[in-house]
């Protein structure tokens, strides 16, 4: 499950509607909302997640919130380390060769490291 098939798993527990209905509410497959529930498909469209907070009803805050969770649950990451040092291509590898295996703990305190990393203004993109 990605973090934004979590998201929309709860506003349909909150709300008390099965996937088969919101599904017809929002003009998609039910399929379709569990491949996303399930991390089987890619991060939605924007034009998606306009229909899913308008469905819910939800306030600007936790739209804009759901719209930040939604661009990081693509469940099929490519990272380009062309024009990286070495070792970034080394620690790229690494991690999805492990990253499966990684406790949640693990992936807190990595979370926390990459809050916390300074980014250069020429690397910002």
């Amino acid at each position: 499950m990605t973090p934004f098939g979590e998201a929309m798993r709860e506003l349909r527990r909150r709300k008390g509607v099965s996937q088969k209905q919101m599904a017809a509410a929002i003009g998609v497959s039910a399929a379709y909302l569990s491949a996303l529930e399930h991390g089987k498909r890619g991060a939605p469209s924007f034009d998606f997640l306009q229909r899913v907070a308008g469905y819910f009803n939800v306030i600007w805050d936790e739209a804009d919130e759901l719209f930040r969770i939604a661009d990081i649950s693509d469940p099929k990451v490519v990272l380009d380390t062309s024009g990286l040092p070495p070792g970034h291509t080394a620690f790229a590898n690494r991690l999805s060769g492990r990253i499966r295996g990684l406790s949640q703990e693990t992936i807190r305190a990595l979370e926390d490291i990459l809050e916390k990393a300074t980014i250069p203004d020429n690397d910002r993109g």
